[in-house]
């Protein structure tokens, strides 16, 4: 074969590769990425890698709902100031479309004011909005020691927070679980941190909020 018909055959292959780049990078779309910013109800606290309920969402998103990333920002310990004060520098980050905001049982266990609590949960719904995203807020309850007007209080400023600033709402993470007659079984010794077995249920307490969000 003569150089002149390798030449044609070379700018012919040249020609065919720059034709079909652009339909590659059409299908490279880069996928959602959904935020996690929660305390060590959603960290994996004294569970095995993979076992809890963020890693469990994680995967039935690949299966049902693909085209999202999760970065799970959740650190044992975290109330809504810590959250509040993490949080702009994680939107910048990682750019998320839908933020979940886990935060609260931290701040009953210390006893701190409940408006301080649903200031902070607010801010977060409202610098995550503005930075673009939509928010799901996961609700939570203390148990029945901390008295009946501040469990009650606690559990609505959820409600109240989602309503004034037009979010999502998971009612109560550990539904099924800790309002449950025997609910002393659900959780490690610490009777804090549920079980691993137990965080499929709390998985199927976010999902149907959640679900509709990634579509």
């Amino acid at each position: 074969m003569g150089n002149g018909w390798r030449r044609r055959l070379w700018l012919a292959h040249c020609i065919a590769c720059l034709a079909a780049a652009p339909a590659l990078g059409q299908s490279a779309a880069p996928r959602k990425t959904l935020l996690i910013v929660g305390d060590s109800l959603s960290a994996e606290y004294g569970l095995p890698r993979g076992k809890g309920w963020v890693a469990l969402m994680e995967a039935r998103m690949a299966r049902e709902t693909p085209g999202w990333q999760v970065v799970n920002a959740s650190i044992s310990g975290d109330t809504t100031s810590g959250g509040r004060s993490r949080l702009p520098a994680l939107l910048k980050q990682h750019a998320p479309a839908l933020v979940v905001i886990e935060l609260g049982g931290n701040d009953a266990l210390r006893g701190l004011p409940l408006a301080m609590t649903q200031a902070n949960l607010a801010e977060m719904a409202r610098a995550s909005k503005a930075a673009g995203a939509r928010v799901v807020l996961v609700g939570m309850a203390v148990p029945p020691n901390y008295g009946r007007q501040y469990g009650d209080d606690f559990f609505a400023l959820f409600a109240k927070v989602a309503k004034a600033e037009g979010t999502a709402l998971v009612p109560f993470l550990l539904h099924g679980v800790a309002d449950i007659p025997d609910a002393d079984a659900m959780f490690q010794p610490d009777r804090i941190h549920p079980k691993a077995e137990v965080h499929p249920r709390m998985l199927d307490n976010v999902w149907p909020v959640l679900r509709p969000l990634l579509k």
